[in-house]
């Protein structure tokens, strides 16, 4: 195993599929966060029947799951591997003596900035080791600790809220009313895992392994950029 450092990582897109992503909608942390918390509720009828003094609870469904997050950021000096020198990564958080500010709007730009096009917010897929998830923001506070003399503050915490999306045509699939019928082929780019592009297109990374097989990849850890990977309908797709 490599000891090389995986960021949580932060990916916009336009529409409810995660096929259009925004420019330059993509955000990796600079410190990784210590937890997170996902919330799970489940959604009853207490309708009371007739003739009757008390309701008992009825199932009605489990609605999407709600991730909470916290993130730091910091240019306090306490910080002092932004990335490799002449990377991306250097170039975005570079200090220009401007504080946090670049960085916490690098961040909302991403995950809190309107969608002129589609009337709402961006829809998100969060990423980091088994943390898989897709949803959007309902609710962020920041708050500014330390500052230079001039008020240049100098270390933010975001505490983020995000709602969980199922896609409607897997929901139904895990219903088993009824499966997607398409094929999915997806070229590999910088950074993409097995897991991580089963679970963008079937809303759920269990079933990586299958999708290995089905294009006969014998080490899905060493995936080569450019590589054409096919992903078979959820139907034909059989977690044993």
């Amino acid at each position: 195993m490599s000891g090389e450092l995986i960021k949580l990582k932060i990916e916009a897109f336009k529409d409810e599929k995660f096929s259009e992503e925004v420019s330059e909608g993509e955000f990796k942390t600079l410190l990784n966060p210590e937890n997170y918390t996902f919330k799970y509720k489940i959604e009853q009828n207490e309708d009371q029947s007739s003739g009757t003094s008390a309701s008992a609870p009825k199932f009605n469904r489990a609605l999407p799951e709600d991730l909470d997050l916290e993130f730091v950021f910091d240019r306090t000096g306490v910080i002092t591997d932004y990335g490799k020198a002449g990377s991306e990564d250097n170039k975005t958080f570079k200090d220009d003596g401007g504080g946090v500010i670049d960085d916490v709007e690098k961040f909302k730009k991403v995950v809190f900035d309107y969608n002129g096009d589609e009337h709402k917010p961006n829809y998100l897929i969060i990423s980091w080791g088994t943390l898989l998830f897709k949803g959007s923001l309902v609710e962020m506070d920041i708050t500014f600790k330390l500052f230079k003399a001039d008020g240049t503050p100098l270390r933010a915490v975001a505490k983020a809220k995000f709602k969980g999306f199922v896609e409607d045509n897997l929901r139904v699939a895990k219903e088993k009313n009824s499966s997607p019928d398409l094929t999915h082929v997806r070229i590999i780019k910088e950074g993409d895992t097995l897991p991580l592009m089963t679970f963008r297109i079937y809303g759920d990374s269990k079933y990586y392994l299958e999708v290995a097989k089905a294009n006969k990849i014998t080490n899905f850890r060493k995936l080569e950029v450019g590589q054409k990977i096919i992903f078979p309908p959820i139907r034909n797709v059989t977690v044993k």
